[in-house]
């Protein structure tokens, strides 16, 4: 069967690979590694990122005494993660398919050089026939420099691979417009860009997963924006990766209509890239209307009232409002000593460059 993407990106949460007991749902991930070997025998890439490995060594060990939660998840990761990634090495063996671990981490996005580094391992393996299988690796993550979860892992993966979709599976059908529990509650089937949910999104998370809704929508739409379809689907219906590529029109999920227009590499990885910054460029109210209008325009010192931190040139800075809310992120032209020669001078070169500036 012809399928109408090319390359994509499977994300399938804690939820949908465990039990509630917190053991591996091997019938469900059999089920659905069925399904992408079809998509992959038809010609479909596919980058799999998968969760479970925490979940999954919960289920297979008791530590001797209590442990605090990064020494669990250090200790059920190293355990789980060893189960998880030999189960995905047979059950794809036995549609004659080889598939490679990747374990990366946030910091490895925080440059452009480990952020192609990683690309390219995955080119590579994409070029030979070999299912990249991509989880944090949580063995050595601490709290501050862990993703928000998977989802946001999913995200960073998908711009990186210049996917054509990212389809997030969950435990279920989508975002709603209202809660799942109340009678008449519908699934949202299509987000246009720009539209606002802010008043269906709920908060709270669940089960296995670090997760939840708020962060599938953030991530949906930055990822969206990017020019990349993202679904957001029950991972744990029969069939739901063929229904969503084979019939989109009648499988109920949340789809985020893709925004137009090339979105350069660079500008994909700026993205992704806020957690990283080193520092924050504090802009006038004028340039704040310039930077958000139609035109295509640059950050210029003389739109600068304020440099926050310590950083080098190239490196990631945040972008301020003149109220001190962020407003996108950027990589700086000049180190913070010479930047703050330039404040508020005009005919000055650029301190973020437009092509290396990205807009929330």
């Amino acid at each position: 069967m012809k399928y109408q993407f090319t390359k994509i990106a499977i994300k399938i949460g804690s939820n949908v690979l465990t039990r509630r007991d917190g053991t591996l749902d091997v019938t469900r991930m059999s089920a659905l590694v069925d399904q992408i070997a079809e998509l992959y025998k038809a010609g479909v890439e596919v980058i799999l990122v998968s969760s479970g490995a925490v979940a999954s060594g919960r289920s297979e060990i008791r530590p001797s005494k209590k442990l605090d939660s990064v020494d669990q998840r250090q200790l059920f990761s190293a355990v789980g993660q060893a189960k998880l990634i030999n189960r995905y090495y047979e059950l794809f063996r036995d549609h004659g398919i080889a598939v490679g671990q990747v374990l990366t981490m946030k910091e490895n996005f925080s440059t452009r050089r480990h952020y192609l580094n990683q690309r390219n391992c995955m080119m590579v393996m994409l070029e030979n026939g070999v299912i990249p299988i991509v989880n944090e690796n949580d063995t050595v993550s601490v709290t501050e420099l862990m993703f928000t979860d998977n989802d946001e892992l999913s995200g960073m993966i998908a711009a990186m691979m210049d996917v054509q979709a990212l389809i997030i599976l969950s435990n279920i059908d989508g975002i709603y417009n209202g809660s799942p529990t109340t009678p008449g509650t519908e699934v949202i089937r299509e987000v246009e860009p720009g539209k606002d949910l802010s008043d269906y999104i709920q908060t709270e998370k669940s089960g296995f997963g670090r997760g939840g809704m708020l962060t599938k929508t953030t991530i949906a739409r930055k990822v969206a924006d990017e020019g990349i379809e993202v679904v957001i689907a029950n991972g744990k219906k029969d069939n739901v990766l063929l229904e969503l590529l084979q019939h989109p029109e009648t499988t109920v999920c949340t789809r985020f209509v893709p925004s137009q227009g090339e979105v350069s590499s660079v500008k994909k990885w700026i993205a992704h890239s806020g957690g990283f910054a080193k520092g924050e460029l504090h802009l006038n109210a004028k340039a704040v209307e310039v930077l958000k209008g139609d035109r295509a325009v640059s950050v210029l010192p003389v739109g600068v009232i304020r440099i926050e931190g310590e950083f080098e040139k190239d490196d990631i800075v945040k972008i301020m409002n003149h109220e001190g809310m962020p407003i996108g992120v950027g990589r700086v032209a000049f180190d913070s000593k010479e930047a703050r020669t330039m404040l508020g001078k005009h005919g000055q070169k650029p301190l973020v460059h437009y092509d290396y500036l990205y807009l929330e």
